[in-house]
């Protein structure tokens, strides 16, 4: 059984899986070839079970759009692939915030090739998305915060209800509009958005160190989110 390899303190790992014979120790889900694997002590996490999957991938090939976009996210996850002619992993990529990479690509990129590529990551995004039900899924978020800062709720909706995605939003409860589902997809965006909380992981905290640090500030956020 291959190693996974130790990485200096504060680098985050996950690993591209190159089989179909492995399975989440979080929440039992096969996964597949080319899903990613977070090890956390000994078990191996889906990235939506090590609360990853709000991250994009970005894969190597330029260096001033990935150098910059690790610059500007709270938090940067090295995406590893074993080699089988090398015998050894190899760099993929970065899991980043998408919100850094349109930083990025704004800086390093001319207007036609930064037009393309948004017009193909559009075109990307269309087939993951159920574009109906995001937005009453949106207008249900809205409907229980109605002091959420403008547009939270599309951003929510569109993250939590993402096709095969398994999150919150592709629940039946959530497609019910349950609360209870409306309420988790809030605190997921709220944890990355409006917290430290990646920042602690990539200071070296634990996932649960870093949950019980932010918990106050989450609270407090959906209780003013809430009733303004």
């Amino acid at each position: 059984m291959r190693e996974f390899p130790v990485m200096p303190d504060a680098e985050l790992l996950v690993f591209q899986i190159t089989s179909n014979d492995s399975k989440c120790d979080g929440c039992g889900a096969d996964l597949s070839r080319g899903r990613m694997l977070f090890k956390e002590g000994p078990k191996g996490l889906c990235l939506e079970c090590a609360e990853m999957d709000h991250l994009t991938f970005l894969g190597a090939g330029d260096a001033c759009v990935t150098r910059r976009a690790r610059k500007y996210s709270p938090i940067a996850v090295i995406v590893l692939k074993w080699s089988r002619a090398r015998k050894r992993y190899e760099r993929q990529g970065l899991l980043v915030t998408e919100d850094a990479i349109d930083r990025a690509e704004e800086e390093c990129l001319g207007d036609a090739e930064l037009r393309e590529r948004r017009q193909m990551a559009a075109a990307l995004r269309r087939e993951r998305l159920d574009e109906d039900y995001v937005r009453r899924f949106a207008a249900a978020v809205r409907l229980r915060y109605p002091a959420a800062p403008r547009d939270a709720e599309t951003r929510i909706a569109e993250h939590a209800c993402q096709k095969h995605s398994g999150r919150v939003g592709r629940t039946a409860a959530a497609k019910e509009f349950d609360e209870t589902a409306i309420d988790l997809a809030v605190r997921a965006h709220i944890r990355h958005t409006h917290t430290p909380y990646d920042a602690l992981l990539m200071r070296g905290s634990d996932r649960e160190s870093a949950r019980a640090s932010v918990r106050r500030e989450i609270e407090g956020l959906l209780e003013l989110w809430r009733t303004g």
